[in-house]
Formats: structure tokens, sequence, C-alpha cells
């Protein structure tokens, strides 16, 4: 007990029925490119249906052999089967690269594309997708440059991202004697021990010398491909690409910006707040931003877990209550830490059974009650969207983490309403913060951080020195009096692997807009009791089908209006207050 039931999608890649999915791949692979070279066969009309029909059996097969290959590896990552399977899926799906290109550019030419839309009632669903078709292919090169850009960054950008990942992983950081991993001493901020967490602090800033000229390299190759590639796109920045990808216009960013940065001192107050408790005199130093403060000693079966997650669930919504109860009756979770089995927790919807996949590793604190929660947030927002055709299922980063990080809240703010013991408020409400400034201080620092190596990246190579110079200059404008400005962190610019991608970039802005929606909502819904829960749900079904600030007009929120994100961070601002009376 305690695994996963995959029997929903497959039993085996030695099937019948896998095998046959398999053969079926390729003959749908080889129906795409005939449709490419009989387009002017076809009406648009007849056009734009047949791709859509042919994406949904592609996308429903894809999706079915993929995430069985996928799962299998995350409770295995041994499975050597699973890997040469899923291997096999992407070199075959890869194929489709080309005809796809083709068939959209075809529909993105057509004159009246919203007229042969709404005149053909089998594609109204399909219209939002269909029609970013058409605004996407503003961005477009030829089919030639595509192709050119598409193989140069396999020893571009994908190749400088490898890079990096393999230079964080592997390097070796001398600690007490030891050698160990740049992970394992970067948990040691977590510890309870305040020496083994300034140790641990010092070790970590140390190995990065070993690594930090071809990391900063690496840094410097990949954001002037960006910066190339958006030139050449017609993109007026990288952070212009960035809103487009993210569905979401420039007026909501500046709004949340606006808001974050009016409340930064009150989180430079909770930072002096625990530095204070925490015994210095003045700022806090950045070794101790992840101290753990407080005492909760209870610890959680499953089957605890499971009762006190559906006692709260079940006061906010029966749909949310019936889904997380089947969750784990039904063998919808993989719990336990194991060998083999890959760390930290996800989500994984599963389109073609309506149904979730969450891996979590479990070991009964109730940090990881929460993880399940959160985990089991994003599973219901796959059932809100599975009502949608399978290709009209994806949600862009910015709304990601709604349903999520509301279950988040709902959980967090009944723990600690329901806390009688100081030391365990002290601990519930230091968590909640910590994760606060995480989203609001240090996301905003990594926000102006990245903004500031496209601003200088066209006229110089950004060497380790100078990088480390934009990263100080960033965290003290996020951070302010709340950290001691002789004891930060100068080298998170190589430690976190968002910078490193060169198709996604600003990929932090998306965590703020994530943390303040939900709590935004979460005010809503206190205001308004359980006549927002319907309206919440339509707009989780929403995400997917339409752009960001239309997706919040349905639950009534004006997404360009810093008062809006003012009310999320208001409840945060009341939890300091609290934490700074308990500590004194």
């Amino acid at each position: 007990m305690g695994t996963w039931d995959l029997t929903i999608l497959y039993d085996g890649f030695d099937t019948a029925e896998y095998k046959n999915g398999m053969a079926r791949l390729e003959e749908l692979i080889g129906e795409y490119t005939d449709l490419a070279s009989t387009l002017s066969a076809l009406s648009p009309a007849e056009l734009v249906l047949k791709y859509v029909r042919l994406s949904e059996s592609l996308s429903d097969l894809v999706g079915r052999l993929a995430i069985y290959a996928n799962l299998r590896m995350s409770a295995n990552t041994r499975d050597s089967e699973a890997a040469s399977m899923l291997g096999r899926i992407m070199s075959l799906t890869s194929a489709t690269a080309a005809p796809t290109a083709v068939i959209e550019k075809a529909i993105s030419e057509i004159e009246d594309l919203e007229g042969v839309i709404d005149s053909t009632p089998e594609l109204s669903e399909f219209k939002y997708l269909v029609m970013n078709i058409k605004r996407d292919s503003k961005y477009l090169l030829s089919d030639k440059e595509e192709s050119i850009l598409s193989r140069l960054d396999i020893s571009g950008a994908s190749a400088w991202s490898d890079l990096h990942s393999n230079l964080t992983s592997g390097v070796a950081v001398d600690y007490e004697g030891e050698k160990i991993t740049l992970s394992s001493v970067r948990n040691l901020a977590y510890s309870p021990d305040a020496d083994v967490r300034k140790k641990a602090y010092g070790a970590e800033l140390a190995c990065y010398d070993k690594i930090k000229d071809a990391v900063a390299l690496a840094l410097n190759s990949i954001k002037l491909q960006v910066l190339t590639e958006c030139e050449l796109r017609g993109y007026e920045s990288p952070l212009d690409k960035s809103l487009y990808q993210s569905r979401m216009k420039r007026e909501t960013l500046d709004a949340l910006l606006t808001a974050m940065r009016e409340y930064l001192p009150v989180f430079h107050k909770y930072l002096r707040a625990k530095a204070k408790a925490l015994g210095h005199e003045g700022a806090l130093p950045w070794y101790d931003l992840f101290a753990p403060m407080g005492k909760s000693d209870t610890e959680y079966t499953v089957d605890g877990a499971k009762e006190y997650l559906l006692g709260i669930f079940s006061e906010f919504d029966t749909e949310l209550y019936g889904m997380v109860k089947t969750a784990f009756e039904n063998r919808w979770i993989d719990f336990f830490p194991r060998e083999g089995k890959v760390g930290g927790a996800f989500d994984c919807g599963v389109p073609s059974a309506k149904q979730s996949r969450v891996l979590t590793n479990f070991d009964g604190s109730f940090s990881d009650v929460v993880t399940l929660a959160h985990e089991l947030g994003h599973a219901f927002h796959d059932k809100q969207v599975f009502a949608h055709s399978v290709i009209n299922q994806s949600y862009s980063m910015p709304v990601a983490e709604t349903a999520s990080t509301f279950n988040e809240v709902l959980v967090m703010e009944t723990a600690i309403a329901r806390a009688t013991d100081k030391e365990e408020k002290i601990a519930l409400i230091e968590s909640q913060l910590m994760d606060a400034c995480q989203i609001i201080c240090d996301i905003y620092s990594r926000f102006l951080f990245e903004a500031s190596v496209f601003e200088n990246r066209p006229t110089e190579v950004l060497s380790p020195d100078r990088m480390c110079e934009l990263m100080l200059t960033a965290q003290r404008a996020a951070y302010g009096d709340g950290l001691d400005a002789d004891c930060l962190h100068p080298y998170m610019w190589l430690c976190k692997g968002h910078y490193y991608s060169g198709g996604l970039s600003f990929y932090n802005y998306p965590y703020a807009f994530g943390g303040l929606f939900a709590r935004g909502l979460y005010a809503k819904y206190k205001a308004e009791g359980a006549a927002f829960v319907d309206t919440y749900k339509a707009m989780l079904r929403a995400t997917s089908v339409t752009d960001v600030e239309e997706c919040a007009l349905i639950a009534g929120v004006d997404l360009t209006d810093p008062e809006f994100w003012r009310s999320g961070l208001r409840s945060i601002s009341d939890r300091i207050d609290e934490f700074c009376d308990l500590v004194g």
C-alpha cells in the first residue's frame, strides 16, 4: 500500500493494449504528414476541423502512453524499460513538428478565421485555441528559419542549460571535513541548529568558486540567445515575450509589482522581528532566513492526514471533499519515500481517465500534510479543466498555482485558528510568513536581477563578480533593512535553475502572481461565503480557454487594479503583526 494505481492507463509495456497504442501512434503521425500535404484540397472549415480532431486523437494517445512511462519513471528512476519507452515516444512525436508548422501556418493565413469558426458549430469550443494560432503567427519566422533556430538551440541554450544542471548537481561542497552535494548543504539552511546553518551558508558560498566562471558563461550565452530571438521574432523585449506566453497584460504585472513594492516594508518588519527573536542585534543574516521557529510535535499517519484534510475541505466544497476522499481511497497517491523514487512532490493529470496521480515523500510532518493539500489543489484544477477537450486543458504559468495555493491557504488558516499552544502557533505562522516572504521579497529580487541582466547583456559579457554585484543590488532593493546588507547571497543567480532556459524567461513573477491571486480569492471567499465556491470553480475551468484577465473577471476581479493584489497582501500583513506580538 501507499503506492499509486496506474492500471487506469496500462498494465505494462508488454501488453497488447500498450503495443497497439504505439502502433496507432505511428499511424496518427502519418495522418499528420498526409494532412500537411493535402491542404489545398480542403476548405478552411475542413482544414481547421481535421486539424482539431487529429490533434485531439494524438494528444489523447500520447498523453496516455507518455504519462504511463513518466509515472513509472517517477516511482522508480531505475526503470530502464520506462526510460527507453519514453525516449521512443519523444522520438516518434518529434516527427509531427514539421507538418504541424505547415498546418498551423495555413490556418493562420485564413483570411476570416473567426468567421469560419463562428459558422462551424463543431469548432465553437476550440475558438480560443485556434485564434491563438493566428495570434502566435505574428512571431513566427519562415519554416526554414524556424527549423534552423530549433536545431541551433540543441547546441545553444539547451546545451548551456544542461551544463548548468551538470555543474550544480556535481559540484562537491566541503562541509565539516566531508564532501556533500549542493542540494544537501542548502537543505541545512532549515536546520534547528544555528551553528549548522551558519557553517552551511559559508560552505555553500565557498563551493561556487569552483564553477562560477563556467556557469556565468552559460547564463551570458542563454540570455544573449533570448535577446537575439526576441529581436528576430519582433518581441519588444524578453519580458514582453514572457507576458505574451503567459497570456497576461503588462498592466496586470505593473499592478502586481506596485502592490508588492508598497508592502515590502511590512516584510522587512517581519524579518527584523525574526532577527531579534533569534538573538541578532540588527537585521537578519541570510543564513537565518529559513531558521525554524516555535515548535510543533504533531505527527500524522496517512489516515490522519486524510481525516484532517477532509475535515477542512468538507466545509468548503462537496466536490473538493469527494475528490480528495477518492484520491486517498482509490490509490491516486504514491505517498512514501523509497530508494529510486524521485524527491519532492507533484501532481499529474490523466485526462483520458479524468483523474490525477499525486507523488509525495510523506514522512508525517504537518508540512507534508500541507504539501498533500497543495498537490490535491492541482488535481482539483485538473478536474475542472477535464470538462474541456484534451487539447483545451493547458493553462498559462501565472494561473497554474491558483488552486494549489488556495488549498494551502485553507489548510494553514484553519490550522492557525485551531492552534492553542503558543509555540505551535509561532511555528505555523512563521512557516506561512517564510513562504510569503519568498514569493514577495525573493521573487521581486529575482525579477530585478533578471531584468538587469537583460539590460546589460547587449553591451557587456557579465563576469561572475558582475553577476554577484547585480544580484546583491537586487536583494538590497527587495529585502531592504530586513536583511543584513553585509550577509546576503550573491550567488543566487548560480544556484537557481529558473534563469537557465532559452524558451522561458522571467520564471519568477508567476510565483508572486499565483500566491497573491489565491490569497485575493480567499479574501473574496471569506467575504462572500458559500456563494463564491461555484464562481471559483467556473473561473478554474476558464483558465485554459481564456486570457488571464478575462478569466479573473469571472470571479469579479480586475487584475489591472493594484487594490486586488493589496487584498491578498493585507492578510499577510495581519499575520506579520500577530507574529511580532507572539515573539515579543
